[in-house]
Parts: structure tokens; sequence; C-alpha cells
């Protein structure tokens, strides 16, 4: 990106022309700061008992109008100690079935450099593939079913058998009916075949067709695409915003043209995919700060206006603060009051990725800004997808007139991707009207309700049950600990055979020792639903002995462990 295309991206200087930094904060011994303040000053330690990750740094409460809890247990010493052992063992055969398989005792179903090509630079690295091959495929039977019905609160699964432990699928004709869908993104309910969305985007079928066959700039721009741009600015509470086909791709082919060389992009380090590669194909200089925590964001802002770019000094062009509403993986919503308050202050910019937040928080379902009760025009660049809350497809940014007008002139998903799909864009505009109650019912505020409730009686009843969950306590997004390599496949097969879809995930997606299984909540769960799926899940937490909680009932009195109350009296 050339210097002049970064400049024009964000309207408004960074920096004052001396291009000095505002002074370092140095504590004397009294306690009291020299040479200026930090926002976000670290306290004496407390008093914390074991077994508890300090990961609710302590905040700034005057900013907060609303409690925030968050809730992230450590991992037992014997749970993590057996974990490691656990991928150990299965490295140590990962290595033995390898030797089988370079003497040809066991077949080997990996794609191989052929002979003559043993010179050649290498396709396949057979290392970095050593994962996949000897540790995933023996629990790849859980993800990518297929599913042959609405993927709704409740769905079907075609049934698939592998005569080759996992290496291929073969459909066996039956189909698994009812099947409870704890894993979908479908906060609000909108992923369904029959009502006003559905029948809306039949109606915008039969009038424009399903697909475009151009880009916006060129002969795809229908109608209803400028409408749906008018009603995502103004439920976002924005002077403008522009749609994209597609939500990975929002972040990243966007954060490249608003940012380039000579900028710096400071990144939560559990930060989305798409904002990782946006950040990377940016040609920033790219900063990591410890998740969610402000103190690491501070320093690493102060740091980065004393000292400005490596080796010349100059002032950076830019600094911008990618941050995530909900994240995905941990359950855990953004300190954003402590965000803003840090851009405000050291004069950055902040992008902030709703994808999971947007319908899923706040009163009126505006996501976390709304969550909060915030000003929107105190982030710069608000981003989202379609593909959760409004059960469609693709992403959009909102923020000043300026900054869009400036996308549509150099975004590459803007210039070079098809125009949205005429059906999935009417999706949009009906599920955001129900959620603004602009359809004249009050079912959207039915199911932001129902969401708030269905969470809320979800998370208490798991930690009841002695389960170790992440998150905040207002999040959809629930992580239940697993932690060993055999209790992934173990869990979601059982779950299965009671008839509930979980999503399993484990390292590299997660670390190493926190394999994890995630629940995503529904407004289209009823009560009935979510008992049974919690019956089930205390059923199979018992059979694989998953209840690891020190606040829980199980783990802490099998192991010997102290109660809760001694550890408070010592």
């Amino acid at each position: 990106m050339t210097e002049g295309s970064s400049n024009k991206s964000l309207p408004g200087g960074r920096r004052s022309s001396s291009g000095k930094g505002e002074p370092c904060c140095r504590r004397s011994s009294s306690g009291k700061t020299k040479h200026g303040f930090c926002l976000f000053q670290q306290p004496p330690r407390k008093y914390r008992r074991p077994g508890e990750k300090n990961q609710n740094v302590p905040y700034n409460s005057s900013l907060y109008k609303r409690p925030y809890v968050e809730s992230f247990e450590e991992t037992p010493l014997l749970v993590a100690v057996l974990t490691y052992m656990g991928y150990g063992i299965l490295t140590v055969f990962g290595y033995l079935r390898d030797f089988l398989r370079h003497w040809n005792i066991e077949k080997c179903h990996v794609a191989k450099e052929r002979g003559e090509q043993k010179d050649f630079v290498p396709l396949y690295q057979d290392f970095e593939n050593f994962y996949t091959r000897n540790l995933y495929m023996r629990i790849r039977d859980n993800w990518n079913r297929p599913i042959c019905s609405v993927p709704g609160a409740k769905m079907d699964l075609v049934q698939r058998a592998s005569p080759d432990y996992n290496w291929t699928f073969q459909h066996t004709g039956k189909v698994v009916k009812d099947v409870i869908n704890m894993g979908s993104y479908n906060y609000l309910g909108f992923a369904e075949n029959n009502g006003a969305c559905a029948e809306a985007s039949l109606q915008a079928t039969h009038k424009y067709g399903v697909g475009v066959s151009s880009t916006r700039c060129e002969m795809g721009n229908l109608n209803i695409h400028e409408e749906m741009e008018r009603l995502v600015a103004r439920f976002l509470g924005v002077e403008s915003a522009m749609a994209f086909g597609m939500g990975f791709a929002t972040n990243s082919m966007n954060i490249p043209a608003l940012t380039g060389k000579g900028c710096l992009i400071l990144s939560d380090e559990l930060n989305h995919a798409s904002l990782v590669l946006g950040a990377r194909l940016s040609g920033s200089t790219i900063r990591v700060f410890k998740h969610n925590n402000m103190q690491s964001l501070e320093k690493l802002l102060r740091d980065a206006i004393v000292h400005g770019q490596p080796r010349t000094h100059r002032p950076w062009k830019k600094i911008l603060i990618v941050v995530e509403g909900i994240y995905s993986m941990e359950g855990s919503i953004v300190r954003l009051p402590e965000v803003i308050a840090l851009k405000k202050r050291y004069k950055a910019y902040l992008y902030l990725d709703e994808a999971h937040s947007i319908g899923a928080l706040g009163p009126s379902g505006r996501g976390v800004v709304d969550y909060f009760g915030l000003d929107p025009k105190d982030v710069d660049i608000m981003m989202g997808t379609f593909t959760k809350s409004f059960g469609a497809a693709g992403g959009y940014i909102g923020g000043k007139k300026d900054l869009i007008d400036y996308l549509r002139k150099h975004s590459h998903s803007a210039l070079y991707a098809t125009s949205m799909s005429p059906p999935v864009v009417q999706q949009i505009i009906t599920s955001m009207k129900i959620i603004m109650g602009e359809d004249g019912t009050k079912l959207g505020a039915d199911r932001l309700r129902q969401l708030s409730e269905n969470t809320t009686y979800f998370r208490q009843r798991l930690r009841e049950m002695g389960f170790i969950i992440y998150g905040n306590n207002d999040s959809p997004v629930v992580p239940l600990m697993l932690y060993m390599p055999a209790k992934i496949g173990a869990f979601g097969r059982e779950m299965l055979k009671r008839n509930i879809g979980t999503v399993v995930v484990g390292f590299p997606a997660t670390p190493i020792i926190e394999s994890r299984a995630r629940f995503c909540i529904s407004a289209a769960h009823t009560r009935d639903m979510l008992d049974k799926a919690l019956a089930a899940i205390s059923e199979v937490g018992d059979l694989l002995q998953l209840k690891y909680s020190r606040r829980g009932h199980s783990l802490s009195s099998s192991l010997g462990w102290p109660s809760d109350e001694s550890l408070l009296q010592d």
C-alpha cells in the first residue's frame, strides 16, 4: 500500500509534527506516578485461591454501567499433567505408525512425493502433516457431518460410517432425526424455512432471481443492496455502511485497505483468523497484547508513541486497535469501555469485529456497543457478519461516510467480489427489521429476551453440575472444558448417541491443554431442549469424568483437594 492511500483511509492526523511521544509512566517509592499517568495501573496483588486463572484483571469500574463478570478457572494440575501425557503417548504411537507406513507394513493413505520428484522442492511436509494423519484422523468423524434439514434448533443428520478408520466415509442411507442443535451460531433463531424471513426471501427470489453475476461497481448494484446498507447504518447508529458477500473476506480484504506500511496494528492474542490474515496482508507492523488485558494494551500504546517506528523512530502513520465483541472460542466479551478510553487517550483508531455479538448482545440487539451503553461514534470501524444472528451470509462495515466512501473505491471485496444474492439480502433486511421492531410485532424483543434467559439458565446449570466453563455470564457462546485429547472425540460421539449435536475443539485451534466442547445458545431453544441437552451433558460428564471444577463436587473430593471454605480460612 502506498503512503498516500494509508493516510486517506481514516481521516484525521495521528501525531504532532515534532514526532515526540508522550512521556513514559514512572512510579516513585510513594506509589505516585511521575511524568504523566497510566489509565489502567496494576493494583497491589490480592489473595486469590488456587485454581482460579487471573484472567479477570482489575478494571476501571467507573467506566462500566453494568456488572462485568467473567470466569476462567485454571486447569487443574493433575488434569494438565495427564493431558500432556496423553498427547505424548499419541505422538509416540504416531511415530511408530509412520515407521510402519514407511516399510509398507501399514497402508499409507496420505499424499506423498513421487520418487522421480525427490530432488524437487517438496509439496508435502511430512512433519507438518504429522498431527493431521496421526491425531486428527482418530477423531475426524466429529466434524463435517452432513445435515439434510434446516439447521435450526433441531436438525437431521445423514448417518455415515468409515471402513478405514476415518480416512474415508460412506453414507449408510439412514438419517438421524431431530438432533438438538447446540453448535450453530443461530443466536436469534432466524435459520428457518418458514415465517416472515423465508416468505420475504422467496418473493425476492421470484423478483430478482438467485444470482447477480456481476460486481457492485459494474452491473450488480440492486436497489435492495442500497436499502440494506441504509438499514444497517440506521441499526448501528452510524453515518454509513456497506455490505460484503463473505464475512471472512470482510476482515481479510478490508484491513489491508485501511492500513499499510508505516502503520501499527495492536491485535488481541485471541482474534479470529480473518483478522490475523487481514493484518498480515496489510504489510503493517503487528504487535499482540494479552487477551482483554488493558495493562498489556496500554503498555504497547505508550511504547509505540514513545519509541515510534523501528530504526527510524518516526511516528506511526496510524495505530489501529483490533478487537472482537465476543471471542468465539473463549465466550468472553471485550472490555470495550476501557478500550475506548485508551483509544481516546492515545489518539488511536479502533476496529471492532462484532461477528458474534451483533444481534446477540444488548437490550436492542445492537451488539457490544449497545450492551455497554456506549456511543457508536466512539468506534471508528464497526464490522460484523450476517451469518449468525441474522441467519444469512456476508458481512458489513459501518462508520463515518468518508470511511465508507473510501472503502467503496479501495476495498478488494467491493471491487472484485460478486454482489450478494438477492434472497440473502432480503433475509437480512427482514430479520433486522424484526429485531428493530419495525415489522409491527414484538417478535424481535421476545427473541432477544429468550436468548438472554436461555444463556443465563444454561450457564448456571453447568456450573451447578461441577463443569468448568469459560467466558462472560451474558455470552451465548459457552465453552465446556474437556482438556484430554481422548475425551474430544468421545464427548462428541456420546452426545450424538443421545441426539445432541455439539462442536468439539482441540489443538491447534486451542492451547494444547485446553480442549473443549463449545455450545452456542439460541433463542429457538425451548427449556425442554436445554434440559435434555443438560441431562445428556451431565450423563456424558459422569461417564468421561469431566466435572473438574473445584467449585463443584466431583474431582475436588476424589483427589483430596481442600474445600473453598478451608482455602478462604487459610
